[in-house]
């Protein structure tokens, strides 16, 4: 019997913490959108009340940005390709090195040479895209 108390509790601890986890993901989306409908709701009432438009700032993010949607379309496509060719760098490297430690006598570690290569050519199409410009 207390063997059975050990394997629902070995099972129910990351359970807990994977519902707790979502749980609090989602009450903090919740809270976000909350915070900039409150955020829109003031611009318009200030637009009604006879302000000017331009002379309100402009609509933010609540970190203090300018919303990623709302900027530049080439901008964006290249950070995507810059993150997933990190990624998949990172992945290569790290699958290069886990299979030559695994076997070190043959040349298994040649299968990280794919998600890496994939990677340093996101990377390029990335600088390629990058707006002209911008750091």
């Amino acid at each position: 019997m207390p063997e059975n108390i050990w394997m629902v509790a070995i099972f129910a601890i990351p359970m807990v913490a994977l519902i707790g986890g979502i749980t609090m993901g989602i009450l903090r989306v919740q809270g976000q959108q909350r915070l900039a409908e409150l955020a829109r709701r003031e611009r318009i009432a200030a637009i009604e009340r006879g302000m000017d438009p331009d002379k309100l700032p402009p609509a933010t993010d609540l970190d203090g940005f300018v919303p990623y949607g709302t900027g530049n379309g080439r901008l964006r496509r290249a950070h995507g390709l810059m993150i997933g060719g990190l990624v998949l760098v990172a992945v290569g490297v790290g699958l290069m090195a886990l299979l030559q430690q695994v076997e070190p006598g043959k040349s298994h570690w040649v299968l990280g040479l794919m998600p890496f290569l994939i990677g340093l050519a996101l990377l390029l199409s990335s600088r390629i895209v990058w707006p002209k410009g911008q750091a």
